[in-house]
Order: C-alpha cells, then sequence, then structure tokens
C-alpha cells in the first residue's frame, strides 16, 4: 500500500490546508488562554499534544486499507449507539451534560463518534443490503429507508438526551443529507416539513428552559446581562476588531474575560477581535477551498459506497463550521459547535482529523477502481 501511487494521489493540497487551519486554531487557542503569569497555559499544551496524535490519526485513517476500515466502521457505529446508551446509566456529568464516556485513564463523547460512522452505516446498507433488491442509484419504494431512518433518529434520540441539542441537530441533517443522495423520495421532505411544522408547540414543550431561551435571543428576546449575555459580548468582540483587528493577545473581549467559552464554541470572536475582518475573511477562505477541494476530489470517485461515505464525512464538518459561524455572529441559536479544526477540543479535533484522513483515502483510491 506505501508505493509510489500512495505519495502520487496523496491530496496534498487538502492536507496544506488542514495543517494551515489546525495550526491558526492553535495559535488562537494560545490566545485565548493567554495569561501574563502563565503565558502557555495547560489548555494550549494539551490542545498542541492532541493535534499532535490528531495527525497519527489522520493518516492512520488515510493509508488503512479502505475495504477494511469500512467493515472496522460499522462495528464501530454500532457501539458507538451501546457507548450512547450506555451514557445514560454510567456516563460522566460535565457542564450540566452526561455527555462523556469515561475508559480509566481516557473520556470522550460518543456523539462525536456518531458523526464519523453514521455515513458507513448508512452506505452499507444501501450498496450491499439492499443490492439484491434494486439498483444502486435506482429509485427505490419509501419502505427502504425506514430501516436507516428509525436508526438515525434513534442516534439522535441518544444524543438529544444527553441533553446535546446541537450535536443531535447535526447528526440529523447530515443522515438527511445523505438519504437525499441516495434518493429518498421527495416526499418524506414535504411530510417531515408539515409535521414539523405542525408539532412545533410539542416539540416547543419537549425543549428545556435554557434550549427555549438560546431560540428567543435569536429573535431579539432575552436580558443583555443573561440570557443575551454571550451572544451580545460575542458581537461586541466581533465589531470593535475593525478591518484588521486589535492585534494578536490584544483583545479586550478576550483578556479581560468578558466573552464566555473563549478558547471552545466562540474562539471564531476571538479571531475576529484580533485580526478583523481580513484576519475572519481569510480562516472562511480556508474553509471554503478545503470544502470546494473535497467536492471536486469526491465528483471524480466512481465507486458509489465511497461517494456516500466521502459525503457523509464531509457534510458534518460543513454543517459544523456554517453553524459555529452563524450562532457567534448572532444569526443562529447558541447550540455549543465548536468551530471544526479551530476551537479547543481534543475529541473534535481527533474526529475532524479522522475524517479528512478517511476522505483523503478515497482521494488517493479514486484511480483504483
Amino acid at each position: 500500500m506505501m508505493d509510489r501511487r500512495y505519495f502520487r494521489y496523496f491530496d496534498w493540497f487538502s492536507f496544506a490546508l488542514v495543517t494551515v487551519i489546525v495550526s491558526l486554531g492553535l495559535l488562537f487557542v494560545f490566545s485565548a488562554t493567554y495569561k501574563p503569569e502563565a503565558p502557555v497555559s495547560f489548555l494550549f499544551k494539551k490542545q498542541l499534544v492532541g493535534a499532535l496524535i490528531g495527525y497519527v490519526i489522520y493518516f492512520v485513517f488515510c493509508i488503512f486499507d479502505s475495504k477494511r476500515l469500512a467493515r472496522l466502521g460499522l462495528l464501530a457505529f454500532g457501539v458507538t449507539l451501546c457507548f450512547l446508551v450506555y451514557s445514560f446509566v454510567g456516563g460522566m456529568i460535565a457542564m450540566g451534560a452526561k455527555r462523556w464516556v469515561s475508559l480509566f485513564f481516557f473520556r470522550f463523547q460518543p456523539s462525536e463518534l456518531a458523526k464519523l460512522f453514521l455515513p458507513v452505516f448508512i452506505a452499507s446498507y444501501f450498496t450491499e443490503i439492499e443490492v439484491p433488491k434494486y439498483t444502486l442509484k435506482a429509485e427505490r419504494p419509501f419502505k427502504a429507508y425506514v430501516f436507516p431512518l428509525v436508526v438515525l433518529f434513534f442516534t439522535s434520540a441518544l444524543i438529544l438526551k444527553q441533553p446535546d441539542l446541537g450535536t443531535s441537530l447535526l447528526v440529523l441533517l447530515s443522515g438527511f443529507v445523505l438519504l437525499w443522495f441516495v434518493r429518498i423520495p421527495r416526499k418524506f421532505f414535504v411530510a417531515l416539513g408539515i409535521c414539523s411544522i405542525l408539532g412545533a408547540p410539542l416539540l416547543w414543550k419537549g425543549l428545556k428552559v435554557y434550549q427555549q431561551n438560546r431560540i428567543l435571543v435569536l429573535f431579539g428576546y432575552g436580558d443583555a446581562r443573561k440570557e443575551r449575555y454571550q451572544v451580545e459580548q460575542s458581537k461586541i468582540a466581533i465589531g470593535s476588531g475593525g478591518l484588521c483587528g486589535k492585534g494578536l493577545l490584544q483583545g479586550t473581549q478576550n483578556k479581560f474575560e468578558f466573552l464566555p467559552e473563549d478558547h471552545t464554541d466562540f474562539i471564531f470572536s476571538v479571531l475576529c477581535e484580533e485580526c478583523g475582518f481580513m484576519g475572519a475573511l481569510l480562516v472562511i477562505a480556508l474553509y471554503v477551498a478545503l470544502f470546494t477541494r473535497i467536492i471536486y476530489v469526491l465528483l471524480q470517485v466512481p465507486n458509489y459506497f465511497e461517494q456516500i461515505v466521502g459525503l457523509g464525512l464531509l457534510v458534518h464538518i460543513m454543517l459544523s463550521t456554517c453553524i459555529n459561524m452563524g450562532m457567534v455572529t448572532g444569526m443562529l441559536p447558541t447550540v455549543g459547535i465548536p468551530l471544526p479544526l479551530f476551537s479547543y477540543g481534543l475529541t473534535n479535533l481527533w474526529i475532524n482529523l479522522a475524517s479528512l484522513g478517511w476522505l483523503n483515502n478515497i482521494a488517493i483510491r479514486r484511480f483504483y477502481y
């Protein structure tokens, strides 16, 4: 496998873009956690080590045999569901939610694993289980989609009950994109839209109070010192950055601790304050270039299974990026979605690097078929 073709077809361009984004993320984690008495924080050191481990994960997913990786991924999805169920019984509580599972010296969020392995389940179902009944890329009756829909809603419901509304919606939306790609009847989305509108009052009552408040804030409600505080401080940070920013380590919203979660979900606000509009535009351009490159590569993949998996691995990163940037600018409700490759958080960083490594695996082997 480690022959000349591997280096020839390796997607060096996307790898370079990933490296630049991760490096910038480390820079702003350093800035967000900087204190004069302790310039190099423990969180930055942890993220730096996590990034190095993440690149090992990237290359493991990149060079591993794709067929074996798919089989292991399908098994891992089943294990992930077991971990999600287990989190209700033996999960660790952090920030009021049971999202963590501890394995001796290591803890992780199984909901993050669902983003990585759900595409393999959907791809396997529609290219292996359904092949004897229907040809690939053919129109299927709705009953062929019932089982994956049940699994998708079950997975999202488990994540929602932790509670983790943001990741639950992310997994659900990613699943819907994949089902659209495998040609689920359009009537499903029409029916889903109608049911969502009619069931909106029940869905609203099913949300927790703080989740309702986050949605109300989007429409201008809430106290600026309570419910609106986080979003208002984020807007102040973004607006005060101006065209070129205040300079690295010079962000007042960050340094005086006005901005909550500045190194995690709201790190994009730190970037905007310290590097201004130009810095934000550069980072957005890097993400757009990365996503465009991956889409270009996926269009060249002849294998239908790899197309489904690749799309699923890309979609959750794209959605996370859009949701995070919309969230910190006040265009979307605050749902706790970190900025991929940029925000502090090891589990999220590793899952994103694993996804991108797998995508590079697909890129390398697109000429093998």
